[in-house]
């Protein structure tokens, strides 16, 4: 990979793969993985300083502020010394300009897709019951739709992959997201890959970019 990328942020909206090709993105480059959600997860459940401020905010069923997150961010960008991919942050222009202050970075890929194509994709993901195996009746659909392959348990849907909730999920995404992309369109920093094209397609696009 070009020695000049290592500081990458990966948008798109929910749907798009984002996590599936984060994965495939740090195996092939070996940069770090950080993911807001995860790191949120882990400083919670390690009772850290950090931590114990955002499950206050949790707890009352408040947004955890913008500040918090860009402090238990920060701290991993400083220990991610072969460089990082952010998955789930930035997501607003402010978390944007508090990022520009502690590492700017190289380059941000937006894999786009549609709303149509997300709420397709969403509301046909089933999750098992019984083992928390993911099927997708559009893409990997079982021999019975309603019974896990792997463990015959039953396939469920999601309340929040019903098509309401996916398409307010979709607005606000819009709404947050809009602007974040115009603000590093603007830098000439973002890059685009078509999110329809399936998944190696769209892995092949983003090293392309990478340079790798």
């Amino acid at each position: 990979m070009s020695p000049q990328l290592t500081r990458v942020a990966l948008l798109g909206p929910p749907g798009a793969g984002k996590g599936t090709q984060a994965k495939r993105i740090v195996a092939e480059t070996g940069l770090t993985h950080l993911s807001t959600g995860d790191i949120l997860r882990d400083e919670v459940g390690r009772g850290t300083e950090l931590g114990q401020a955002a499950r206050g905010f949790m707890d009352r069923g408040e947004l955890v502020p913008d500040g918090l997150i860009v402090d238990m961010i920060g701290g991993r960008i400083g220990d991610a010394r072969s460089g990082f991919l952010l998955d789930g942050f930035p997501r607003t222009v402010a978390q944007a300009e508090a990022l520009d202050r502690i590492s700017p970075l190289d380059v941000v890929i937006n894999i786009d897709l549609p709303r149509e194509e997300v709420i397709a994709r969403l509301t046909a993901r089933r999750v098992c019951e019984n083992c928390g195996r993911i099927y997708n009746l559009a893409f990997q659909p079982p021999e019975d739709p309603s019974t896990c392959a792997a463990c015959g348990g039953r396939l469920c849907q999601r309340d929040d992959d019903r098509e309401d909730v996916i398409s307010h999920r979709y607005d606000v995404y819009e709404n947050q997201t809009a602007p974040l992309i115009e603000f590093y369109r603007g830098r000439e920093l973002l890059q685009e890959a078509d999110g329809r094209m399936g998944s190696d397609a769209v892995f092949e696009r983003v090293l392309e970019i990478l340079g790798t």
